[in-house]
């Protein structure tokens, strides 16, 4: 863990040198790790510093440090995690297939909430006493709710909702046999008609996937108006 704090460190010092922004240039950043930790690595051959380990899970770590969100990194680029939350510092479960699992990542509560700061700046929204809570979109598309105390018993309350769209299209889903051909043929005239559709169900049914492949119907020359703030749509 020291081996990586300095290495870290490092890293954070020449980002701030060089005036990289870890959000949009991610290339860089791990082009600056890459050389950071060949550095590193030969003083720890000569004894000058601690060991660092197996170098590219080193590095991967420093990364998501650097330019991602930390030891929640991991569970974002988990394809076949659905869902994030944080109840507590040492309870932070996640969602995978629809069952919910507790993960055994243990935060403090100073890196709740610089994580939780470092999600917010992409969206320029804010978080304190006069705005206990806020919903807003991460840079790869999911919902970010977080609500902090006094509205909360004690602790911050974070929920990431990934999104994971597999389809944009009517055909989409008729290709991924959620829909026949028929119902799919179906509901793109009855958006081409105008009709009201409704679509329900519970939490992860595909609500907000269904609603963009239904609007893919509509036609050019017709306005949406959207009357909820779903960054998705």
């Amino acid at each position: 863990m020291e081996a990586l704090s300095v290495v870290e460190d490092e890293v954070r010092e020449l980002v701030r040198r060089q005036g990289l922004d870890p959000a949009t240039e991610p290339h860089r950043i791990r082009t600056l790790i890459d050389e950071v930790v060949r550095d590193y690595d030969e003083r720890a051959l000569l004894g000058a510093v601690p060991q660092l380990g197996e170098l590219e899970a080193a590095k991967r770590s420093v990364f998501d440090n650097v330019a991602g969100f930390g030891p929640l990194q991991p569970l974002l680029d988990d394809p076949g995690i659905e869902e994030i939350w944080v109840n507590a510092p040492h309870q932070v479960f996640c969602a995978r297939g629809g069952r919910s699992e507790l993960t055994g990542i243990r935060l403090d509560a100073g890196q709740i909430a610089a994580l939780v700061e470092r999600m917010l700046k992409a969206s320029g929204r804010r978080l304190d006493l006069s705005q206990p809570f806020v919903d807003c979109q991460l840079p790869d598309g999911s919902r970010l709710h977080v609500v902090i105390p006094d509205i909360t018993r004690e602790h911050w309350a974070v929920n990431i909702r990934k999104f994971i769209a597999r389809a944009a299209r009517l055909d989409d889903l008729v290709e991924l046999g959620s829909l026949s051909e028929d119902a799919a043929f179906y509901l793109s005239c009855a958006i081409g008609a105008g009709m009201n559709v409704i679509v329900t169900g519970p939490t992860q049914a595909g609500k907000t996937t269904m609603l963009n492949c239904l609007s893919s119907a509509i036609g050019p020359r017709e306005r949406v108006i959207t009357i909820e703030e779903i960054f998705e749509l």
